[in-house]
């Protein structure tokens, strides 16, 4: 018996359309290829040059207002600058973070998680003593903390969400990795002699793969999140960087007077994070035979 059939006996039947049907799958998935196709065409979609000011046309209300022009469609900010043009190429930022600080955090908290679940001994209780003085420190402080020794800049962003949120994929990836290694098909695969890491890879892995694409939807909202924080309190992007947590701080002072340019960003980012947890949350029920079971799929 090869470890391929093996693991075949754990892995969850059907395809995309079983995926796709469930209607959380369904909106948050469209949701999300429409974030990602406004962040990757915004040079196309944006109507003005995000960081052109026009001191003429400053804190101008949206084309549907009395006053408004539709030359900016949402109007502009304290320095004349489109807010739509700058609410769409701030999606670049928050998609690039999204991605890039979610795969790394798959990556480590993952990798350890696997190998301290499997190993188990002293390995997984120093890598668990880790995880819980990590998680003394509050997730948005130790940020702040982080990016103040790092400096600003999106690479120093990511790492710095990387280095703060491991522990989530640690802890549920670690979690489910320690029931994994106790089924018949990882029992039988090391009974015929198959090394620890392929054991891991082959067996283990896939059966813990549903969870860990569940955690990845999941960690890029939370990135985008941080992100915006960190851009808001000045320690993420340079100012000349257009980006949601930019927007925000840039908007506060005219809140009364030009409500729009916190909407622009605040409404941007609730879509975004909206969409990831609907599809996390979706596909947390479709790849999990137990959840299907107890729904009646």
């Amino acid at each position: 018996m090869s470890s391929i059939s093996i693991n075949q006996q754990a892995r969850p039947r059907g395809g995309m359309a079983r995926i796709f049907s469930h209607p959380k799958v369904a909106v948050g998935g469209a949701m999300v290829l429409l974030f990602v196709c406004v962040a990757v065409f915004a040079p196309w979609l944006a109507p003005n040059d995000p960081n052109a000011q026009d001191l003429l046309a400053t804190l101008l209300p949206p084309a549907w207002a009395a006053d408004g022009m539709a030359q900016y469609p949402l109007g502009t900010d304290s320095l004349g600058r489109c807010v739509l043009s700058r609410l769409i190429y701030g999606s670049r930022i928050a998609l690039i973070v999204a991605v890039a600080a979610a795969t790394g955090t798959m990556l480590l908290g993952t990798t350890l998680a696997i190998l301290a679940g499997y190993l188990r001994g002293g390995f997984d209780r120093a890598t668990s003593f880790i995880v819980v003085l990590w998680m003394a420190f509050p997730p948005v402080v130790f940020s702040m903390m982080l990016m103040v020794g790092l400096g600003t800049g999106v690479r120093n962003v990511i790492l710095a969400v990387i280095l703060v949120d491991w522990t989530r994929f640690y802890r549920v990836v670690r979690a489910e990795v320690i029931v994994a290694r106790q089924r018949e098909y990882v029992q039988a695969a090391r009974l015929l002699g198959f090394s620890h890491l392929r054991v891991m890879l082959r067996e283990v892995l896939p059966g813990v793969a549903p969870l860990i694409i569940t955690l990845f939807s999941l960690q890029m909202g939370v990135a985008i999140i941080v992100e915006a924080i960190l851009s808001f309190v000045g320690l993420s992007v340079p100012s000349n960087v257009v980006a949601w947590g930019v927007m925000l701080a840039d908007g506060r002072d005219q809140i009364y007077q030009a409500g729009w340019n916190l909407l622009a960003p605040v409404c941007g980012i609730v879509f975004a994070v909206l969409a990831f947890n609907l599809l996390s949350d979706g596909l947390r029920v479709v790849l999990d035979p137990r959840l299907r079971k107890r729904g009646g799929e």
